[in-house]
């Protein structure tokens, strides 16, 4: 029964989560693949089909719960982003929340990121509500992926940041960010198809989150079916902040998409 409800979610992978369009028009004629999985039994993906067998018997799958009190890496494995403040692109809705990918039509022309010699691109992004990662048994209110790929479009590395809201009347002002994207002009969940031209200051969210120099890294995977591994996580130890109206924004155009937090086995955290 709830395999038919979602039958129209977007794709049955996007990002992190699920694989990424690589263009517009790939996000289009993606937008009416079916779904066999929904977020409420993800702890089942991988008895829907073989080709999901790692969901169920994977050695670094991700989420995982992170704690605080074991430290946070400052030098291993460090990330550093080359980033514009303004990047052109495409706002839309993955199925579950805010999404955006780069105009660009080569990959290598996107910001990246460096890490252990190597050289990652900017995929896209998109929203997790509630965050997929448990910080100290706890779930932020949503959690963005920054998805990096090689050269050839193969995800390789994922920055997760979490988000939280201020309280009506803080004297915090608003994410910069996220005014950069004007989440108010989302399309909604149901609507899997429209694409928002967008200019962002992408730069401004690394920097939102303390330059991501602190940060838990770990080995895992996508976390969404089919659950492939190998992929690099670098989850920042800074929260961004938004305000309390730029949370209901981002919340009015989101559906739950964190998967059950995964056992610790061979993740390899900061080592």
């Amino acid at each position: 029964m709830l395999r038919s409800i979602v039958a129209v979610t977007l794709f049955s992978a996007v990002m992190a989560c699920p694989q990424h369009a690589d263009s517009p028009e790939d996000h289009m004629k993606r937008s009416e693949v079916a779904s066999d999985w929904v977020y409420d039994t993800s702890y089942n993906w991988g008895k829907i089909s073989e080709t999901y067998d790692l969901c169920q018997i994977g050695t670094q799958q991700s989420p995982i719960g992170l704690i605080t009190a074991t430290g946070l890496a400052t030098g291993v494995h460090k990330p550093t982003f080359s980033y514009p403040r303004a990047l052109k692109g495409q706002l839309y809705n993955w199925g579950y929340g805010p999404a955006f990918i780069p105009t660009s039509v080569n990959i290598t022309s996107n910001p990246s990121m460096t890490y252990d010699g190597q050289t990652l691109y900017l995929k896209g992004w998109h929203i997790h509500a509630p965050s997929d990662h448990l910080i100290d048994q706890v779930r932020s209110k949503a959690e963005i992926h920054l998805v990096h790929a090689s050269a050839d479009g193969k995800e390789k590395a994922v920055v997760g940041i979490m988000l939280d809201a201020l309280t009506h009347g803080s004297k915090v002002a608003n994410s910069s960010f996220f005014d950069s994207v004007q989440l108010f002009k989302t399309p909604s969940v149901r609507d899997k198809s429209t694409m928002v031209p967008s200019k962002i200051d992408i730069k401004r969210l690394i920097t939102e989150a303390g330059s991501v120099s602190k940060y838990w890294t770990y080995e895992g995977s996508l976390t969404s079916p089919p659950c492939r591994q190998g992929i690099r996580w670098f989850v920042a130890g800074s929260k961004v902040l938004l305000g309390a109206d730029q949370m209901m924004d981002l919340l009015r155009v989101s559906a739950y998409s964190a998967r059950s937090e995964q056992q610790v086995w061979e993740q390899n955290i900061n080592v």
